[in-house]
């Protein structure tokens, strides 16, 4: 086994007033030659946008964006006709392929929104830019495993352009599952939403992360009631 821990403490920050952002990962101003990425994980942004704030159009191309609301609503626009709000509960991937505009809003006048984003690497490029969105069940990731996204178009999950899983639990005190990698070669980051756990050794707190790879599984226990978020790429 092969780790890095990623404390929410050594994560970039930038405050732009409307904006407030913890880079786990370079990205923009903030530049950490020895956090560039995990494998094919590029970007995980912790975001909280002020109330009528928001992105506007700006461009994407090749990049597989998924994007989790921990609070509060988002409102999506983009230049395949798509207009959407996410809530808590639901994630959105899109495909930015050959090319796309998008804006991301906070869809409340009184309230911030809290948001991840996340950046994976694609699999094949120039594929026509797409669009989904999903919400899950609570009581799928109640002590068990739900997976999010896949690159597996049967199984429930939303697709990813990319051979990457994304799987999420919500933990109870003293209950524990493992994460059985599905692909031999992939890496795992384990990052905790909410609350305390152990994984492979390691104590983790809220917005801790630990990457792991040269594995076949990992298994997590929750010390207090905790959310986690597993996400599964290539390493190279």
């Amino acid at each position: 086994m092969k780790k890095t821990v990623h404390k929410a403490n050594t994560r970039g920050f930038a405050d732009h007033g409307w904006l407030k952002s913890y880079h786990t990962f370079s990205f923009a101003n903030y530049q950490n030659p020895e956090r560039t990425r995990f494998g094919l994980l590029r970007v995980l942004n912790d975001d909280v946008v002020e109330a009528g704030k928001g992105f506007g159009t700006h461009p994407h191309d090749n990049m597989e964006i998924i994007t989790i609301p921990l609070q509060g609503e988002l409102a999506h626009k983009d230049s395949t006709g798509t207009k959407e709000v996410i809530k808590p509960g639901e994630v959105q991937i899109m495909s930015a392929g050959s090319g796309l505009t998008h804006s991301e809003f906070n869809n409340s006048e009184l309230d911030p929104v809290n948001l991840l984003q996340i950046w994976v690497f694609p699999k094949e490029k120039n594929i026509p830019p797409r669009y989904e969105q999903k919400l899950f069940s609570s009581k799928e990731r109640s002590n068990k495993i739900a997976t999010l996204i896949s690159p597996d178009k049967t199984n429930g999950a939303l697709w990813i352009n990319q051979d990457s899983y994304f799987s999420i639990v919500n933990l109870d005190p003293g209950k524990s599952v493992t994460y059985n990698v599905n692909r031999k070669d992939n890496g795992v980051y384990v990052f905790v939403i909410n609350g305390e756990i152990e994984a492979a050794g390691e104590k983790l707190f809220k917005r801790d992360a630990l990457g792991v790879y040269e594995i076949e599984n990992v298994e997590t226990n929750a010390i207090q009631n905790s959310e986690i978020l597993f996400i599964e790429v290539p390493m190279s």
